[in-house]
């Protein structure tokens, strides 16, 4: 694997983009994409396969996964920069199908610091870029991990419900933020955790700013971990606030840029999307790339089973209720990718989400994946329903697809908003 040579400044710039198309949209990876595929995959099918069972047991962190993965350049500043600065922005959903086909429970404790580095990138001035991003993964010999918060226990798909609070202290330079942030991946563990918290209330959504709590800060405390249904080698947890001091500088974008954006609010002007949204419309098509990786995997086991399977005399898949049902689940999977494709070359490219493409993405390979996972464990029978047979756990992995980062009803909500141009409830 090549590592790029940007510094995080550099990555920021290019990321913004200038308005004007970098890249053809084309479905032929380059050698350099099928290199970097290859790579992941391979890491996928030697490292996080054979300890995919003893990590869901075990609902822990996988530190030592992480480590090797960081060794390898796979998890670090540099491997996100290098998925990052692909013009195409085809590398990042690559890299991400091959982990989440190896295990979704290991794959998010890889990849689930990119969603406090997005936040970062894409709200960030170049200063606090080059500050934070390396430190949300530390290095090979120490590596570190992040944490993006925003939800909580009643702000869930309502972000405008948030509660968090954070208040200026002009005396001091200082932001005091107070509250609880719930279902937080790596919250409470990470060394960094970006909190979006509301800086006016009475502005809803549009009062929401972005801030990064350093290492180490009193007042910032992991609450309750939660036991999920699924990828439970990734840890998730509640973040406690109580009177949590951080210098001014760690508010995302800057106070000068907010006091502006809330001047334009106040004014009845229309503001810029707010803090949490950015960063989930930034990162839904390589969350559908996840989603992809689980629904493949399922698909290949399940294949592979009916080939073998015999029943009356004969494999199972000359059974057109099971061949067909295999058909329609590589369709489905392959029709998902190319939406999430074509979002992530819009994303990288500047091209306008008008019809909400990005949205469109993560709703398809969601249920793409909760649906092939289920189809798989009824093509493997009571074998499906067992531990023994990684499907039962894909299926439980893939659910959370239909969930976080948007429920797939807020997901057709954003698409019937954007295809009508009206404010559906």
């Amino acid at each position: 694997m090549s590592t790029s040579t940007e510094t995080p400044e550099e990555i920021a710039e290019n990321a913004a983009g200038d308005g004007t198309i970098k890249a053809e949209f084309t479905m032929e990876l380059t050698q350099d994409q099928l290199d970097l595929q290859e790579w992941a995959h391979g890491f996928a099918e030697n490292v996080l396969r054979p300890n995919a069972h003893e990590w869901d047991e075990k609902e822990e962190f996988p530190w030592p996964i992480v480590q090797e993965a960081a060794e390898i350049g796979l998890y670090g500043f540099e491997g996100i920069a290098q998925f990052f600065s692909d013009p195409s922005g085809l590398t990042l959903p690559i890299i991400n199908e091959e982990i989440f086909w190896g295990d979704a429970g290991l794959g998010m404790s890889i990849f689930g610091t990119t969603l406090a580095a997005v936040a970062i990138l894409g709200q960030g001035t170049p200063e606090q870029i080059g500050e934070w991003i390396p430190q949300c993964f530390g290095t090979p010999d120490d590596v570190k991990i992040a944490a993006f918060c925003s939800s909580e226990p009643d702000a869930g798909s309502d972000v405008s419900a948030v509660r968090t609070t954070a208040k200026y202290d002009e005396a001091t330079d200082e932001w005091i933020l107070n509250g609880q942030k719930a279902w937080a991946t790596n919250g409470g563990i990470a060394n960094v955790h970006v909190i979006v918290a509301s800086v006016d209330r009475e502005l809803g959504s549009r009062g929401h700013a972005a801030f990064v709590i350093p290492p180490g800060t009193k007042g910032c405390e992991q609450g309750a971990k939660v036991k999920k249904h699924g990828i439970r080698a990734s840890h998730t947890a509640d973040v406690h606030l109580d009177d949590c001091r951080i210098p001014g500088n760690c508010l995302l974008g800057g106070k000068e840029k907010l006091d502006e954006r809330l001047a334009r609010v106040k004014e009845g002007k229309k503001a810029k999307s707010q803090a949490a949204m950015a960063t989930f419309e930034a990162s839904r098509p390589t969350v559908g790339a996840q989603a992809i990786g689980i629904a493949r995997a399922a698909y290949e086991y399940s294949l592979d089973y009916a080939k073998e399977r015999v029943q009356f005399g004969r494999p199972i898949i000359e059974n057109q209720a099971i061949a067909f049902t295999l058909a329609r689940m590589k369709t489905e999977i392959d029709a998902a990718r190319l939406l999430v494709w074509r979002a992530s070359w819009m994303g990288r490219n500047q091209v306008p989400f008008e019809n909400a493409e990005g949205s469109m993405s993560k709703l398809k390979a969601g249920e793409t994946a909760t649906w092939v996972t289920e189809r798989a464990i009824q093509i493997l029978g009571g074998n499906g329903y067992t531990r023994e047979y990684p499907v039962e756990r894909m299926h439980r992995d893939a659910k959370i697809y239909d969930i976080f980062e948007g429920t797939s009803e807020i997901q057709q909500l954003v698409i019937a908003r954007a295809i009508s141009g009206m404010k559906i409830q």
